[in-house]
């Protein structure tokens, strides 16, 4: 008996040994966020070619501003682009300057504003657990560090947030400056008046002066949260700041503190400072734009997508929810125990809480006020909930943290609270079962993948080659057994032990599956085009066009660095040959890119064009007016 014990003895010694040493801690936690936040955002970033459509927009685009030194208003494919602001941009031709002009690039500061929430998530939840306990008189290490580290793993390690952090765009950089001013501005009004601004571990607070209320300036975490505001206004307009001041209003009206804490944020200087940061840019590109400018971006890009479906993007009001199923996944199932166990309608209980043990509630209003705003407005995509993704994971952190518990603890009060508190009621149990079903269908659906899998023009054989690979059977079989794992777990009543197994399915089924994947349609779908663009780029002529027929590709843009002209249609295509090609003054050739079938649809005589590459499902050929000219004559 002593023989088995010792190992989990020791370990626990162990972990143990490095919580109660602040240095340790410190440095095991920076090592942890380290290690997710490499594995979820970094690992790989720039080793797969940009997508098509959206992300080679913001590319190309930034790559314009750093080769024309045009700061001011994006370009792309020789035409303005009035989608987004300024900002990403910025990032991306910064990140150029310094890298090169690649993918890393492109992506590098959507992981960067990736890894910057999940690090402040830790920094968040470690302090107001820290204040916690010392409310309480109390030590728990094990909950004040585990916590955190659940959260920061439950924010990196979800379908959302790996798609769009790895992808070059500006909804995650947006939501790296929401979630960021919000996490600053929870973290400001915590500390407000206590003593601690946040810069503790909760155990010192007596130490630092109360804020000077007659003092003009706010605490630092009030200015952190103005100057990430700005941020999001400079990333995506209007919803930078509608999102977060919605959220914020909506916490202050229901804790009964609005006219309070808005004079602690000294408002008016925090509008100055927003202003002020954000407002330059929008007056030079407007200047410089005009109303082509306004008319598109605030009208078409803000106001129309909100009151009107937009390119196509709509979907039923309950779209969102299957959004955050699968976004959160597989984790999302606890969202609904997590959000009751809070118990909103008890206002009066809330009001009364200490400002540092409100952090349940602050995300729980988060969370559904970014899900109610999106559901509300009519134009839907996936990416629009993306800044509730942080908030989602502290409150499924917060359901768990009562599991991580210290083996010695100090007073019989907080072991009569962790027996009475801990979630281990028929609601949580459900939950758990759901878990069981939800990873059980995805096992299923990943057993069928080729059969649920659509057709792809760019990539025609990539079913048969996603089903010879074994990827969908060998996942189906890592979802079925953790299926079955979660399920005995609940048996045996280990509930500290079921998270702790959707974490590592997840990052089993990243590492296994989903890389291997996204490397395997690069490799069919992106590749060739890609490699076709540069070969554009490199053979073109002085004053020779370049189109591209069926369909419109972005990339092909950002990869040949080339002005590209994009023509649906075959015959469109030919009708531009044959007008160029009876010009007196004209360029001697055309190039022309497209899907193989395409080239054969629009009818060209052999003679009239050279066959230069393909790859693919995609063909580059140079079409000759001299070769054209010669051919008419000769049968004339």
């Amino acid at each position: 008996m002593r023989t088995k014990l010792s190992v989990p003895r020791t370990v626990g010694q162990w972990f143990n040994n490095i919580i109660r040493r602040p240095a340790l801690a410190v440095t095991a936690s920076i090592l942890w966020l380290i290690l997710i936040g490499w594995l979820a955002f970094g690992w790989n970033l720039g080793n797969i070619g940009l997508i098509d459509e959206t992300e080679p927009l913001f590319a190309e685009a930034s790559r314009q501003m750093l080769v024309t030194g045009d700061w001011i208003t994006p370009f792309f494919n020789g035409e303005t682009r009035f989608d987004k602001p300024a900002l990403i941009y910025w990032c991306q031709a910064i990140a150029y300057a310094i890298i090169g002009v690649n993918e890393w690039a492109v992506r590098l500061p959507s992981a960067i504003a990736a890894i910057g929430v999940i690090s402040l998530v830790f920094y968040t939840l470690h302090w107001h657990l820290a204040k916690s306990d010392e409310l309480e008189q109390v030590s728990r290490p094990s909950r004040r560090y585990l916590t955190p580290a659940l959260a920061a793993a439950l924010i990196a390690f979800n379908p959302e947030m790996i798609v769009w952090g790895r992808t070059g765009v500006s909804d995650m950089l947006l939501t790296g400056c929401i979630a960021s001013a919000l996490l600053c501005f929870f973290i400001g009004y915590a500390g407000q008046g206590t003593g601690d601004w946040g810069l503790g571990t909760g155990q010192e607070y007596s130490q630092y002066p109360v804020p000077n209320h007659q003092s003009l300036f706010p605490n630092k975490w009030y200015l952190a949260f103005y100057v990430l505001i700005a941020g999001a206004i400079l990333t995506k307009g209007p919803v930078g700041i509608v999102l977060p001041g919605l959220i914020v209003l909506a916490f202050l009206l229901y804790v009964g503190k609005l006219r309070e804490v808005l004079r602690e944020m000294r408002l008016m200087l925090g509008l100055v400072i927003i202003l002020g940061l954000s407002v330059p840019w929008y007056l030079l590109v407007i200047w410089r734009n005009g109303w082509n400018y306004i008319n598109s971006f605030f009208g078409y890009h803000n106001l129309e997508r909100f009151t009107e479906v937009v390119n196509g993007h709509s979907a039923p009001w309950y779209f969102y929810f299957i959004v955050v199923l699968l976004g959160f996944a597989p984790y999302s199932v606890y969202l609904p125990v997590a959000l009751v166990r809070l118990k909103l309608w008890q206002r009066s209980h809330w009001r009364n809480q200490e400002r540092s043990q409100q952090l349940g509630l602050f995300a729980s209003i988060w969370f559904l006020v970014v899900f109610g705003f999106f559901t509300v407005a009519v134009t839907k995509l996936p990416s629009y909930v993306l800044p509730l993704m942080p908030a989602a994971a502290i409150l499924v952190a917060l359901l768990w943290s009562d599991f991580f518990k210290d083996t010695n603890e100090v007073t019989k009060i907080t072991k009569e609270k962790l027996i009475t508190s801990s979630p281990s009621s028929s609601s949580l149990i459900w939950s758990s079962w759901l878990n069981v079903v939800f990873l059980t269908a995805l096992a299923v659906a990943m057993f069928h993948l080729s059969q649920l899998l659509g057709s792809d023009q760019a990539a025609p054989d990539f079913r048969l080659l996603i089903q010879n690979s074994g990827l969908p059977t060998l996942g189906g079989w890592i979802l079925l057994t953790s299926a079955v794992g979660i399920g005995s777990l609940i048996i045996i009543r280990r509930w500290s032990l079921i998270i702790g197994v959707n974490l590592l399915v997840f990052v089993v089924f990243l590492s296994f599956i989903l890389m291997p994947t996204a490397f395997l349609m690069d490799h069919e779908r992106q590749r060739p085009l890609r490699e076709l663009s540069v070969i554009a780029g490199q053979v073109q002529q002085p004053n020779e066009e370049f189109i591209m027929v069926g369909f419109k590709k972005p990339s092909v843009v950002f990869y040949s660095h080339k002005q590209v002209n994009f023509i649906k249609f075959t015959r469109d295509a030919v009708a531009r040959i044959d007008k160029q090609a009876s010009q007196p003054v004209k360029p001697t050739s055309l190039l022309i890119l497209g899907e193989q079938k395409n080239i054969v649809k629009m009818d060209l005589q052999p003679d009239y064009y050279e066959n230069l590459a393909a790859k693919g499902a995609y063909q580059l050929i140079r079409v000759s007016f001299k070769k054209m000219k010669s051919q008419k004559l000769n049968i004339s």
